[in-house]
C-alpha cells in the first residue's frame, strides 16, 4: 500500500495546500440584513435628508418612501428568485450576463464598481463633516475634517480586514443604536401625542398627489440605496437559496415601513400645518429639534453621536460589498489575480481591500488638495453617480430576470419569472428618470456639472462592451467563462448564458 506524507498525493507528487477562502455558513438571515440596512444608515436618512423630502413633497412625504419600497419589494420578488438558480460569486452582474449576455455583463460587472466605491469614498465626506457638527454641537469647538475622514479610513479599511461575522456583530450594534434613538423619539411624540394630536392626513390623496411628490420619490428611492447587497453574500451565507431572499425581504421591508412610520413622526412632533415651514427654516435641525422637545436635550446629544456611527456602519456595510465585488472580479480574470487572494486566518478579501482603502485616500486627499467642500462636492458629485449606477445595475437585473428563465428549464411561476420582473423594471425606469430630473436636488451643483456626473453612469457602462470585444480577442478563455456556474464548462455554450450579439 503506498504510503502517503502530508502535502503529498498517493503517487508520491506533492500538492499544494488549498488556498484559502471565505468563510461559508458564517451568515444569518438577520446577518446579512444588517449589512443591507447598515449600508442605506436610516438615521443618516432620516436626519438628513428627509426634512428635504417633507419640505418638497409636503405631508403626504411619507408615503413616497412606501411607494419606493413597494417598487423594490416587487423587484426583489425576481431577482430572489434568479438567486436560487444562479450560484456565482459576481451577484448582479452575474445575474445580467446569465440573461443579457457577457457584453452586457461586463458593463454591469464596471457599474457595480463604479456604484459601490461611490457611494463608500463619498461618504467620508460626510464623515468629516457630521463628526464636525457632532464636536461643534456637543464641544463648541471645530475641527478639521480631513484628518477625521483619513482616520474612517484606516478605521473602515480593518473592519473590512477582519472576518465577515466580526463585521455582522459591529454593525449589529451600531444599527441597533441608530434605529433606537428613532423608536425613542417615536415614542416621545405618540406618548405626547404628537404637536396637535395625531393625524392621518399624510396618506389621503389630497396631500400626496402634489407636484413636489416626484421629488420625494426621487429621494425615497436613494434611500434605499445598497438593498440588493443581500446576494454579494452567497457565498458566506448559511442555506443561501433560503436566507439571501429572506434577508432581502426582511431589508426592503424593514427600510420601506421604517422610513415612512419615522417621517411620519416627524410630522407629527410639528403638526401638519406647521411642519413644512419648520422644514425649510431648519431642515438640517429638525430632527434635533424634535427629540429635544419630546426626550430631551440628553437624547440630541445622543442622536449627534450616533449620527456619526450611522455614517461608520454605512462606510462598513458599502467597504465588505466593494471587497467582495472585487474579489469575484479578480477571480474571473478582469482585475488582476493578486486581488483574489483572501486571508488565512480571517478568511477576507484583505488585498482587495488594501487597494480599495488606498483608493478611497487618494480621492479624499485630491478633493481636499483642490480645496473641495467636503459635503458639497466630495459626498454628492461622488455619491450621485454611485446612486445612479446602483440603480442602472437594479433595472438591468430586472431585464435580465425574464430573457434567463425563457431559456433554462425550471419549475417557476410566471408571476415570479415575468410579471413582476416587468413591472419592477418599468418601476424602476421610471425611478431613474426622477432622478436624472431632479439631479439638482441631490447635488446642489450647476447644470454643467449634473449633466457630467449623470454621463458618467452610461459612459463607465458602455466601456464594458469594448472591454469584453477584448477579451473575446486576446483572452477568450476568460471571456467565456466569464460568470459562469460553479463547475460549468465554458467551452460548451451554457443553456443558462445568453448569446452574445454578433
Amino acid at each position: 500500500m503506498p504510503v502517503t506524507t502530508p502535502g503529498s498525493s498517493p503517487s508520491g507528487s506533492v500538492t499544494s495546500p488549498a488556498a484559502p477562502t471565505l468563510r461559508s455558513g458564517s451568515l444569518g438571515t438577520t446577518d446579512i440584513a444588517f449589512f443591507v440596512v447598515s449600508a442605506a444608515a436610516p438615521l443618516t436618512v432620516m436626519a438628513g435628508v428627509a426634512p428635504l423630502a417633507i419640505m418638497l413633497g409636503g405631508i403626504g412625504a411619507p408615503v413616497g418612501y412606501l411607494v419606493a419600497g413597494i417598487t423594490l419589494a416587487v423587484f426583489a420578488v425576481g431577482f430572489t428568485t434568479m438567486s436560487r438558480h444562479v450560484r456565482g460569486a459576481g451577484a448582479f452582474y452575474a445575474y445580467v450576463t446569465r440573461g443579457l449576455g457577457r457584453r452586457v455583463g461586463i458593463g454591469a460587472a464596471l457599474l457595480a464598481l463604479l456604484g459601490y466605491n461611490g457611494m463608500e469614498i463619498g461618504v467620508y465626506g460626510l464623515l468629516g463633516t457630521a463628526t464636525q457638527g457632532t464636536v461643534r454641537a456637543l464641544a463648541g469647538t471645530h475641527i478639521p475634517w480631513l484628518p477625521v475622514s483619513l482616520a474612517g479610513l484606516l478605521l473602515i479599511g480593518y473592519g473590512g480586514f477582519r472576518s465577515i461575522d466580526f463585521g455582522a456583530k459591529v454593525l449589529g450594534v451600531l444599527l441597533t443604536a441608530e434605529t433606537g434613538i428613532l423608536v425613542l423619539l417615536a415614542a416621545g411624540v405618540l406618548v405626547k401625542g404628537g404637536a396637535h394630536g395625531l393625524s392621518a392626513a399624510s396618506f389621503a390623496p389630497a396631500h400626496v398627489l402634489v407636484p413636489g411628490t416626484a421629488a420625494v420619490l426621487a429621494f425615497a428611492f436613494a434611500a434605499f440605496t445598497g438593498f440588493e447587497s443581500t446576494v454579494i453574500y452567497r457565498r458566506e451565507a448559511r442555506d443561501p437559496a433560503r436566507t439571501v431572499p429572506r434577508a432581502t425581504y426582511l431589508a426592503v421591508g424593514f427600510l420601506g415601513l421604517f422610513y415612512a412610520f419615522i417621517v411620519w413622526i416627524a410630522i407629527q412632533a410639528f403638526g401638519d400645518a406647521e411642519v413644512v415651514r419648520a422644514a425649510g427654516g431648519d431642515p438640517a435641525g429638525l430632527f434635533f429639534s424634535a427629540i429635544t422637545t419630546y426626550v430631551g436635550g440628553w437624547a440630541a446629544d445622543t442622536m449627534h453621536v450616533l449620527i456619526v456611527t450611522s455614517v461608520l456602519a454605512s462606510l462598513l456595510a458599502f467597504h465588505n460589498a466593494i471587497n467582495r465585488y472585487g474579489l469575484a472580479l479578480a477571480e474571473e480574470g478582469i482585475l488582476p489575480g493578486a486581488l483574489a487572494r483572501v486571508h488565512p486566518r480571517h478568511r477576507s478579501p484583505y488585498v482587495t481591500g488594501v487597494v480599495q482603502t488606498v483608493l478611497g485616500a487618494a480621492v479624499v486627499l485630491a478633493f481636499a488638495a483642490a480645496g473641495a467642500d467636503p459635503y458639497q462636492q466630495l459626498l454628492l458629485w461622488v455619491n450621485t453617480p454611485g446612486m445612479l449606477a446602483l440603480l442602472a445595475l437594479q433595472l438591468l437585473a430586472a431585464l435580465a430576470v425574464p430573457l434567463y428563465f425563457r431559456r433554462v428549464r425550471h419549475q417557476e411561476g410566471v408571476l415570479r419569472t415575468v410579471v413582476a420582473p416587468v413591472v419592477a423594471a418599468v418601476l424602476l425606469a421610471t425611478a431613474i428618470a426622477l432622478v436624472v430630473t431632479h439631479l439638482d436636488l441631490f447635488t446642489g451643483a450647476s447644470a454643467a456639472v449634473n449633466t457630467v456626473l449623470a454621463a458618467v453612469v452610461p459612459l463607465v457602462f458602455l466601456a464594458g462592451f469594448p472591454l469584453a470585444g477584448w477579451l473575446r480577442r486576446r483572452r477568450p478563455g476568460v471571456y467565456e467563462r466569464f460568470a459562469a456556474e460553479p463547475g460549468e464548462d465554458a467551452a460548451r455554450p451554457a443553456d443558462a448564458a445568453a448569446p452574445d450579439p454578433v
